[in-house]
């Protein structure tokens, strides 16, 4: 069946022209009735151009083993055609499916720590080096009132700071009824249920008030603040307005870290109050202490340095949730579920640092003695 491709002289047949992707199915189609032909009944030499394609197709026609060894038959052929084909037999000589290596599962898991090392060494990177961009931006800002987001920032305040209020107050309300009632029974063995008082009044003006309020920032705040810049990263909303040469941080992260720095102190003083309130309302009904006798202790035993202590941290924690939610929104990829990895990895990331801000922050005010 001579073609325009392969003719037959006597026993032996000719492969001549363009053997390449532009003529593959032409190729196969004449190919097809030689399969597996003895390579000493085909001569390669009228072939004037040679591809992958085509090296594919006379693999096929001659076989793997008689493509490697196309250099004792086929000497004329020249090298680059030669190798060609070498190469497109060996690669149609291996095997489809990757050879599996027996796992490790003392490697595998060293290797698992590593990369989250490594991940964990990259992002507390960028998250230095977007608070060091903040604080940048803060400065040039702060001393021009033209470029000030007051509008933006009182509304910021309002969604995180005034419709916080209710569940703040609420959950440290009962925390500290919880405290007091864990206290009394512990003290109630010495005879010192008296102290229970202090023990509320500690715990809540030193930890507890600002711990909860920021946990619960860290929760509704921070993932709100991701999920909304996640979604105009997404819709490309940020790139329009670097494109009308504002500036995101300024315009979009600032109104809300300055909210923040706002909104937290407030609630923390509102938890310390409702804690107090909850133990008090367990001292009066449980443990027969009156009010007055309530507020008499925590004034003579309680001192403010405690109080102060707790509104210290307040800024800081306010100022680490508003970044890190910030940050994680910036690094939206584009999809729904980039938007909620992020988000929970807001969440999580900012809980974490409140928690390790708090542990470092109470060794430093005990090594000092405040």
């Amino acid at each position: 069946m001579p073609s325009e491709w392969i003719t037959r002289q006597g026993e032996k047949l000719v492969l001549k022209g363009e053997w390449t992707l532009a003529h593959y199915q032409k190729l196969k189609d004449a190919s097809a009735p030689y399969s597996k032909t003895q390579p000493n009944d085909i001569s390669l030499t009228g072939i004037e151009r040679l591809d992958t394609a085509g090296a594919a197709v006379i693999v096929g026609m001659i076989g793997i083993e008689k493509s490697r060894a196309i250099s004792d038959w086929a000497g004329e052929l020249p090298q680059e055609q030669q190798a060609l084909l070498k190469r497109i037999a060996e690669a149609m000589d291996a095997p489809i499916e990757a050879v599996q290596h027996s796992s490790n599962r003392l490697t595998d898991a060293l290797a698992s720590i590593g990369e989250h090392m490594a991940g964990l060494w990259s992002q507390q990177r960028q998250l230095l080096a977007f608070i060091g961009l903040v604080i940048a931006t803060l400065v040039q800002v702060v001393f021009k009132p033209k470029r000030w987001r007051i509008t933006a920032t009182v509304a910021q305040i309002q969604q995180s700071g005034l419709n916080a209020v209710p569940i703040v107050a609420l959950l440290t309300f009962m925390v500290g009824a919880v405290v007091a009632f864990l206290g009394a029974t512990v003290l109630e063995q010495f005879g010192a249920t008296v102290y229970t008082i202090d023990l509320v009044a500690f715990s809540f003006l030193r930890e507890f008030g600002v711990l909860l309020a920021a946990i619960l920032l860290a929760g509704r705040t921070a993932s709100a603040f991701t999920a909304q810049l996640g979604s105009m990263k997404s819709n490309e909303e940020i790139d329009a307005l670097q494109t009308q040469g504002l500036d995101p941080i300024e315009l979009l992260v600032l109104p809300r870290i300055i909210a923040l720095l706002v909104s937290l102190p407030l609630l923390t003083f509102i938890g310390m109050m409702c804690g107090l309130m909850g133990g008090a309302l367990v001292a009066v009904l449980s443990l027969d202490i009156s009010t007055g006798q309530f507020l008499y202790i925590l004034q003579k035993d309680v001192a403010l340095n405690n109080f102060l202590v707790g509104m210290s941290k307040a800024p800081i924690f306010a100022f680490v949730i508003a970044v890190i939610g910030c940050l994680e929104g910036f690094k939206v990829s584009g999809s729904a579920q980039s938007v909620g990895s992020h988000t929970t990895s807001s969440v999580v990331q900012c809980i974490f640092m409140v928690i390790l801000i708090d542990a470092l922050a109470a060794l430093f005010f005990m090594e000092m003695g405040w």
